[in-house]
C-alpha cells in the first residue's frame, strides 16, 4: 500500500491544543437565483423584511441558549445588527427601486459591509458578521435551510472559509476536534470563540478549503501546521497524546508559579460575574469589561445598576486581585447615550478614556460606583482606564480615581506611546496592563479584522514582544506589577516568553488556564528567560516560535 502523501499548510496558531480526524467542510451559503420581476413591492417588501427578522430571531434563540458567555454577548450583537431600521431601511428602498427581496438583502448588505470596513475599527469587527446576516435572511426569503455545520455522523476536523459566531457557538468539543479556517485573525469572533470552547483552532490558513471531505489530517493549534493525508493510525497517535494532554491538565491546581517558585498570577477576562465558572481556576480577575454593562442602552445605566455589578464580581474574589476597566467605548464602539458623532477614523479617534473629554460624567459616575462597591464589599479593587497614550491622561486618570478613595489605579497599555513611555506612566500609577490585541493592531498598522494581515497580528512579533520588554522593565524598575490581559497571554508556550520578558500576572479565558499553568510549572524562571531572549532575537514570528518550542522540547 503506498504512503500516504502529505500536505503541510501553514496558519496562525490562534487555540493550542492538538487534535486528529477526518476533514469536513463548512457548507456553502445559499446561492442567489437569477432575479426576478417584482409584481407587487409592497409584498415583496414584506417578504424582505421577513426574512432579516427570521435571521434576527435565529440569531436571538441561539445567543439564549449559548452555554458561553463570550457566545452570547457576540450572537446577541449580531441579531442587533440583523434588526437594525438602517439595513431594513435600506432593503425597503431597494425593493421600492425594483429588486426582488433576495437580491435586495444582498445589496443592502453588501453596501452596509463596505461602510463597515470603511470604518475601521470595531466596526470592521462586524462586516463578517453581515456576511451572516446576509445568508440566514435570503435563505429564509427563498425558504432554504439556514446554513449550519455538516454531520457526518462521527468526530471530525471542521475546515471553514470563515466561521460566522452563530456556527461557532453550535460547536460541540466532542464532535468538532479542531478547527481550522483560510481566512481570519487572531483576535477574531471564531478566535475567541474557539478559546472558550477549549478547541484547537488555526485561522488564516491558505489551502485548507481543498483538503477533499474525509482526508484524515492533524492540527496544531499551538503552531498553526495543519497537515493533509495522514493515516487513520497517525490520527489516534496524535488523539492519545491530546488526551493525556488534557487529563494531566485537568488535575493540575494551585497558584501560578514557575518550576522554581517564581510566582506569575493567574487572572480571568470577563464581563461579568457570570463568566466566573464554578469552581474557577484563576486567582482572580485580571480584566472586567465593564462596558457590558452599557452596551443596547439608549441611556446610561443607573448608580445602583453600576455598584451591584461590580460589588457581584468583587465579592466573588474577595480576597483576590480584581481588575476593573472602566468603560472601553467611543466611535469604534458606538454606545447611543455618548452622542458622540461619526469619525472617519474611529480606531484613531474618540475612544476608551478619551471619552472623558466630551463627557467627563461618565467616568465619574463610573469611579463613584466603583468606589461605593469597594464600601459594601469591603475589598480595595484595582481600576484600570483603556487607551491611555500620555503620562498627563496618566496622572489625571489616577487624580480623579484616587480622590474617590479608589488606591489601585493603572492603565491598559495598547498603544506604542504608552508602551515607550511606562516609566513615565508608572510614576503616575500602580500598575500597568498590556493590551497585546490593540497593542498588535496600532503597531504594525493592521485592522483585527483583515484577513491577509493577520500575519502582522501574530502575538510572536518580535517587535511586539520588544514593547512587552520594554513596559516590564519599567515595572520591575519601579517595583510596581505589569501584567498581559490580550489574547497572548492565553498561548501556553508565548506565555514562558511574557514571564521571561518580566510580567507579572496573565489574564486570560478561564478554559486556557490549566495550560498555562502547566506550561510554567515545566519551567524554571531562569528558562523563561532564555525563551524570551530566542523570541526578542528572531526574525519573525515564524523564527521565534520555533526557537522557543526547541528549546522548551530541549
Amino acid at each position: 500500500m503506498p504512503e500516504p502523501v502529505l500536505d503541510a499548510l501553514r496558519g496562525l496558531g490562534i487555540s493550542p491544543g492538538r487534535a486528529a480526524g477526518r476533514v469536513h467542510k463548512m457548507a456553502g451559503p445559499p446561492l442567489l437565483p437569477a432575479p426576478v420581476a417584482v409584481a407587487d413591492t409592497g409584498v415583496e417588501t414584506a417578504r424582505a423584511v421577513r426574512g432579516l427578522e427570521s435571521a434576527a430571531g435565529e440569531l436571538t434563540a441561539r445567543a439564549e441558549g449559548a452555554a458561553e458567555p463570550a457566545a452570547r454577548e457576540i450572537l446577541e450583537a449580531q441579531a442587533m445588527i440583523a434588526a437594525d431600521p438602517l439595513l431594513r431601511e435600506s432593503v425597503e428602498q431597494r425593493v421600492a427601486a425594483g429588486s426582488d427581496a433576495a437580491h435586495a438583502i444582498d445589496a443592502a448588505c453588501a453596501e452596509h459591509r463596505e461602510a463597515l470596513l470603511a470604518a475601521g475599527g470595531y466596526f470592521a469587527e462586524r462586516a463578517s458578521d453581515l456576511d451572516d446576516i446576509k445568508n440566514r435572511a435570503v435563505a429564509a426569503v427563498l425558504g432554504l435551510p439556514m446554513p449550519g455545520l455538516p454531520a457526518p455522523g462521527h468526530p471530525f476536523v471542521l475546515a471553514a472559509d470563515d466561521l460566522a459566531p452563530a456556527d461557532t457557538v453550535n460547536l460541540d468539543p466532542g464532535v468538532v476536534v479542531a478547527l481550522v479556517t483560510e481566512k481570519g485573525g487572531p483576535t477574531s469572533h471564531t478566535a475567541i470563540l474557539a478559546r472558550a470552547l477549549g478547541i484547537p483552532a488555526v485561522v488564516a490558513c491558505p489551502g485548507v478549503m481543498s483538503i477533499a471531505d474525509g482526508t484524515w489530517s492533524s492540527v496544531d493549534g499551538g503552531t498553526g501546521e495543519v497537515r493533509a493525508g495522514i493515516d487513520e493510525q497517525t490520527a489516534a497517535e496524535v488523539e492519545r497524546s491530546a488526551r493525556a494532554a488534557r487529563d494531566r491538565l485537568a488535575t493540575a491546581t494551585g497558584p501560578g508559579r514557575t518550576a522554581d517558585g517564581h510566582p506569575v498570577k493567574l487572572l480571568l477576562n470577563i464581563g461579568s460575574v457570570a463568566d466566573i465558572p464554578a469552581g474557577s481556576p484563576a486567582e482572580g480577575v485580571g480584566l472586567f469589561r465593564s462596558e457590558f454593562l452599557f452596551l443596547d442602552r439608549r441611556t446610561a445605566p443607573t448608580h445602583q445598576e453600576q455598584t451591584g455589578a461590580y460589588e457581584a464580581v468583587l465579592r466573588a474574589f474577595p480576597e483576590a486581585t480584581v481588575v476593573i476597566r472602566t468603560l472601553d467605548a467611543g466611535t469604534d464602539k458606538p454606545l447611543p447615550f455618548l452622542g458622540l458623532p461619526e469619525e472617519l477614523n474611529p480606531a484613531l479617534g474618540v475612544r476608551g478614556l478619551r471619552v472623558s473629554r466630551r463627557s467627563p460624567e461618565v467616568l465619574d459616575a463610573q469611579l463613584d460606583a466603583l468606589a461605593e462597591a469597594a464600601r459594601a464589599s469591603g475589598t480595595s479593587p484595582w481600576v484600570m482606564a483603556p487607551m491611555v497614550t500620555t503620562p498627563g491622561e496618566a496622572a489625571d486618570f489616577a487624580r480623579r480615581a484616587r480622590a474617590r478613595g479608589l488606591a489601585d489605579v493603572g492603565v491598559m497599555v495598547e498603544v506604542p506611546a504608552a508602551a515607550l513611555h511606562a516609566h513615565r506612566l508608572l510614576d503616575e500609577l500602580d500598575f500597568l496592563s498590556i493590551g497585546t490585541n490593540d497593542l498588535s493592531q496600532y503597531t504594525f498598522a493592521s485592522d483585527r479584522q483583515h484577513g491577509e494581515l493577520a500575519d502582522l497580528l501574530d502575538p510572536w512579533q518580535p517587535a511586539l514582544l520588544q514593547l512587552i520588554a520594554q513596559c516590564a522593565e519599567a515595572g520591575r524598575a519601579a517595583g510596581k506589577p505589569v501584567g498581559v490581559c490580550g489574547e497572548a497571554a492565553a498561548d501556553p508556550l508565548l506565555a514562558t516568553v511574557l514571564v521571561g520578558l518580566g510580567v507579572t500576572s496573565l489574564s486570560m479565558s478561564a478554559r486556557s488556564v490549566p495550560a498555562v499553568r502547566d506550561a510554567l510549572a515545566r519551567h524554571t524562571l531562569d528558562q523563561c528567560r532564555e525563551h524570551a531572549r530566542l523570541a526578542l532575537a528572531a526574525a519573525d514570528p515564524g523564527a521565534a516560535r520555533a526557537a522557543v518550542r526547541e528549546a522548551a522540547a530541549a
